[in-house]
């Protein structure tokens, strides 16, 4: 289930939520470091992590589900942002060469229908970055952060449900290593670090590059099974009358 578009926004305008912009955004930065002349879209709720492509990219627009709720963004020049149904973007195909996907995969009921949109507006040889809770990760036992909410993957899960749409994962990055709390603040950095230098596996956060894949497998067409009779019918003379 989404949260509402208001607890996302007040709690990115909390310290930790601060504190989560920072590092998370560090990480899809050096996923995603040129996006020049490139048409980029933000699924869910993306938009602070948007700024850093806004100003490089040829387009860059923000899609929050329908469930959630939209806020207009940016704040300051003309809105960008736009609300619809995870499952049924308003874009043509092939439009978007970058997806950054944030509050949505673990929470939307349709996970395999939001990735197929996905496949369809991104153009060939478009990559999809998609952030999900670790479930293994102390952020997804706490819902006092949005990541706390909805379903956590493992990294198996995230593969296999990437490959079942059609994309290809080609690179991962973990994030939040410090726990949720203000009292970790001043050593959020320091956390970060060590955890990324050792990959320690309680990130709170999994970030997949993933590229879409050019074909669709075709569909095999089993042939309809020719059924024989058991019998055949035989032609039978009608009676001779008597000379």
């Amino acid at each position: 289930m989404f949260l509402d578009v208001v607890d996302l926004r007040n709690f990115y305008a909390q310290p930790v939520g601060v504190m989560t912009r920072r590092l998370l955004g560090r990480a899809i930065r050096a996923r995603f470091e040129n996006v020049t002349g490139m048409a980029v879209l933000g699924l869910g709720y993306a938009t602070p992590y948007l700024g850093v492509f806004r100003e490089e990219a040829e387009r860059c627009i923000a899609v929050m589900p329908a469930a959630q709720g939209v806020v207009r963004w940016p704040s300051a020049a003309p809105t960008l942002a736009t609300l619809s149904d995870e499952t049924m973007l308003p874009f043509p195909s092939g439009r978007f060469d970058r997806v950054v996907a944030v509050h949505v995969l673990e929470m939307t009921p349709n996970a395999a229908e939001l990735l197929g949109e996905v496949w369809r507006v991104l153009a060939p040889g478009g990559r999809l970055l998609a952030v999900v809770p670790n479930r293994r990760g102390v952020w997804a036992r706490l819902d006092t952060t949005p990541f706390g909410n909805g379903r956590p993957f493992s990294r198996g899960q995230v593969v296999s449900l990437l490959r079942e749409a059609l994309f290809t994962p080609v690179g991962w990055s973990e994030a939040l290593y410090a726990p949720p709390s203000r009292w970790f603040l001043r050593t959020a950095v320091a956390w970060e670090r060590v955890g990324s230098r050792l990959s320690l596996p309680f990130s709170g956060v999994l970030v997949v590059e993933a590229t879409k894949q050019l074909h669709r497998p075709a569909q095999v067409r089993r042939r309809a099974a020719v059924i024989e009779p058991a019998m055949e019918p035989v032609l039978v003379p009608g009676g001779v009358p008597a000379g």
